[in-house]
C-alpha cells in the first residue's frame, strides 16, 4: 500500500511558477513509476507528466512540454512537478499517482491505469 500526499498548490498569476510535491509513504517508493494528472472543472482527468521508477526517463503531455519538469528524490520519497510559464488553462486539481510493474513503453505511463492516487492539490492561475 502506497499513500500519496500532494502539496504546493495555490494561486499564481499567469506567467508565474509553482512547484508541486508528492510525498509517498512506504519503503517501496523507489520501485514505482510516478505520474502527475490534472482535472479541471467540467473536464476529464488528463495526463500531465510521468517519471520512471529510477528517474532516468520522463514523459510529458504536449501542452506542458518546455514549461513543466517532473523529477523525483527517492531518498526523500518525493516526486516534484515544477511548473513554469503557467497559463489560466492550467487551472486544475493536480493529482499524484504511483504505478508498479512498468516498462519503458510510453503507453505504460500516459494511461490513467495507476495503482495509487493522491487526493490532489488545487492550482489556480489568474489572468
Amino acid at each position: 500500500q502506497v499513500q500519496l500526499v500532494e502539496s504546493g498548490g495555490g494561486l499564481v498569476q499567469a506567467g508565474g511558477s509553482l512547484r508541486l510535491s508528492c510525498a509517498a509513504s512506504g519503503r517501496t517508493f523507489s520501485t514505482y513509476a510516478m505520474g502527475w494528472f490534472r482535472q479541471a472543472p467540467g473536464k476529464e482527468r488528463e495526463f500531465v507528466a510521468a517519471i520512471t521508477w529510477n528517474g532516468v526517463t520522463t514523459y510529458y503531455a504536449d501542452f506542458v512540454k518546455g514549461r513543466f519538469t517532473v523529477s523525483r528524490d527517492n531518498n526523500k520519497n518525493t516526486v516534484y512537478l515544477q511548473m513554469n510559464s503557467l497559463k489560466p488553462e492550467d487551472t486544475a486539481i493536480y493529482i499524484c499517482a504511483a504505478k508498479g510493474r512498468t516498462s519503458y513503453s510510453v503507453s505504460d505511463y500516459i494511461t490513467d491505469d495507476y495503482d495509487f492516487w493522491g487526493q490532489g492539490t488545487q492550482v489556480t492561475v489568474s489572468s
